[in-house]
This record gives structure tokens, C-alpha cells and sequence, in this order.
């Protein structure tokens, strides 16, 4: 059964609509519905409380929203979850209504989003200031895949990589400054501010992987310290979210199923890694060199100071020098 505040939620718009009138849509009590305004606004949805009534604030990616904005497919948004990567497997194991391949989920707040490495993930906002304006900064979404060849995985991170710039770069500005690719999963600006974070976790059984789901986080109009926003490359540009979300997944329906080298040629166009001296984070501790190139399985290779070649296919890797500072979150 749904719940009261995810049907007030389903009915609000951004259009503002009159507490009565809603109230009386829903069968509330106007104080009920007062009460389940805050309970939204507290778990971060935009929600505004205007003179005529209560709205959304533009751009909401809403359901409703993303089909105005051109994305047919199958997507549920909602206020909070523990992570949208766990929120996403349940639904796909739901036995009633399964999430289908390609399906999306975005949550407006996460308690428990996470990053590579088991890294939290930091948005905007967050307990310390749980109003909706800051906590409805960015977008934080997963998105079901199909199941892959195993020896795939590796690319699908960097083709997530390159959808994504690539939508960010239809929506900002001709004159702005135009983001930049860090193996393996950062979106970065040329001074190497993080501007988003991509996660890909695969269930692997018996050398094939049955089912991965690919997490995105990115910052918007406000970003956490060290980090930066879209909004920050063009100052004065209106951000809307649901037309950036549905550029990012139509983008990302192309170039996850891209020919390999289609792939490895975006990247390597858009990186911000090859030629850069780095430190690597490897199982046997950090290893600091120039990242040479891009392998054909995506693997990065990393000459170390002391002239040793090595394959570097699950590290992390921190540029050092004219880039160090503000990568890592």
C-alpha cells in the first residue's frame, strides 16, 4: 500500500495547488497534510510552501518530469533511501513488479550512499542542514544493466563516464568551461575539482556476471567542500535537474552498449589522467608514476618512478602535482 507522504508526493506538481484542494483530493485533514509537507521538505524533497499554494521546485526530476523531458523509460524517483544501488536490487527482486533492464532510481537523499572502495558518499546538505535547498543540489541515481560478459565490466564505467560528460556538456553553456575524465570514475574540471562520481557493482557467478548496477552522483548547483557544482562552470545558468537526468540516461543508453573501441575513444579524448603523473592506491600500498595509456580492456598503465610497468585494472588513482588538489571526496 502506498503511503500518505508518497501520495502526496505523486500529487504535487509545479504548479502550485491551494492546502484545501489537496487536502480534499487526498481525503486529509488540512493539518495532515501541513504535517506530511514537513515530513517531505525534512527527507529532502524541494518542496515549497508559496502563497498559492504548494509546489515543487522547477526542474524536480519527478516521473512526470522526465517524460516532459523526453525520457520514456522506466524510473521511480523518491525522497530518501539508505542507498539507491540497494533500493535498485530490491526492486529488481521484487516478484510482483521487477525493475526491468534499464530501469532508473533516484533518490533525493541517501543515509548509506557509498562510493568506490566503500567510501561514503557526501552530497550536499545533509544532516547538518536538511533543508530541501541544499539537499536537492544534484542528482543521485542508479540504473539497472544488463547482464554483461565478464571481461566487459572494466569499460562500463569509463562508457558511464563519457555519457555522462557528454550530457553535462549539452546542458551547460557554449562558454563554459568544459569538464574533464579521471580514471576511473570521476567527472573532474581542468583544475581537478570532482564534479561527480560513478560506482559500478556487479553480482559475478561462475565467471559471468548476472546482474550490475550502476550508481551516479553528481553535484548540481552546490557541491560539498573541495568539490564543485555544474553551476559553478556557469554562473548565472539555470539548472534543471529532470532535463539534466533525462540527458544523462538517454546518453548512457548509447554508450553503455557502444562497440568497445568506440568507447575507449571518447575516454581517451575526454581524460584528464594519461600523461599526468599519479599515485596509485594497489593492493601492496600507494604507487606514484606517469599513467601512460588506456589499454584496450581498460586497464591503466602506470610507469612508477623507479621505471616499472604496471597494469593498473582496480586501483585508485589521485593525481598528484598541478592537479592534486580537491579530487577525492
Amino acid at each position: 500500500m502506498t503511503s500518505l507522504p508518497d501520495q502526496l508526493l505523486a500529487a504535487l506538481t509545479e504548479c502550485p495547488q491551494l492546502p484545501a484542494t489537496l487536502a480534499a483530493r487526498l481525503g486529509l485533514h488540512p493539518d495532515k497534510l501541513a504535517d506530511l509537507a514537513l515530513q517531505l521538505q525534512a527527507l529532502g524533497v524541494p518542496l515549497e510552501h508559496l502563497v498559492q499554494g504548494y509546489a515543487l521546485r522547477p526542474g524536480t526530476p519527478t516521473p512526470a518530469a522526465l517524460r516532459a523531458a523526453g525520457f520514456s523509460g522506466t524510473y521511480r524517483y523518491l525522497p530518501q533511501v539508505t542507498s539507491t544501488q540497494d533500493e535498485l536490487r530490491r526492486w529488481a527482486d521484487d516478484p510482483a513488479d521487477p525493475a526491468p533492464v534499464g530501469a532508473a532510481l533516484l533518490a533525493e537523499s541517501q543515509l548509506a550512499g557509498r562510493g568506490r572502495r566503500g567510501r561514503v558518499w557526501q552530497t550536499a546538505g545533509g544532516e547538518d542542514d536538511p533543508s530541501s535547498l541544499k539537499t536537492a543540489a544534484g542528482l543521485t541515481f542508479s540504473v539497472l544493466l544488463a547482464p554483461q560478459h565478464l571481461g566487459r565490466l572494466p569499460l562500463l564505467p569509463l562508457a558511464a563516464g563519457v555519457a555522462l560528460r557528454e550530457a553535462c556538456l549539452e546542458c551547460l553553456p557554449a562558454a563554459a568551461e568544459p569538464p574533464g575524465l579521471k580514471w576511473p570514475n570521476d567527472l573532474i574540471t581542468e583544475d581537478g575539482r570532482k564534479l561527480a562520481g560513478i560506482l559500478l557493482e556487479a553480482e559475478v557467478r561462475g565467471g559471468s556476471v548476472r546482474r550490475a548496477v550502476l550508481g551516479i552522483g553528481l553535484n548540481v548547483t552546490a557541491a560539498p567542500p573541495g568539490a564543485v557544482g555544474l553551476a559553478d562552470l556557469a554562473p548565472g545558468h539555470v539548472f534543471r535537474r529532470a532535463e539534466l537526468l533525462a540527458a544523462i540516461l538517454r546518453a548512457l543508453g548509447g554508450w553503455l552498449s557502444a562497440p568497445d573501441a568506440e568507447i575507449l575513444g571518447g575516454w581517451r579524448i575526454a581524460n584528464r589522467t594519461l600523461g599526468r603523473r599519479v599515485q596509485v592506491q594497489t593492493s601492496g600500498g600507494p604507487v606514484s608514476g606517469q599513467a601512460q595509456r588506456l589499454t584496450d580492456s581498460g586497464e591503466l598503465q602506470v610507469v612508477t618512478d623507479a621505471g616499472k610497468v604496471l597494469m593498473i585494472g582496480a586501483g585508485d588513482v589521485e593525481l598528484i602535482g598541478e592537479l592534486a588538489a580537491g579530487t577525492e571526496r
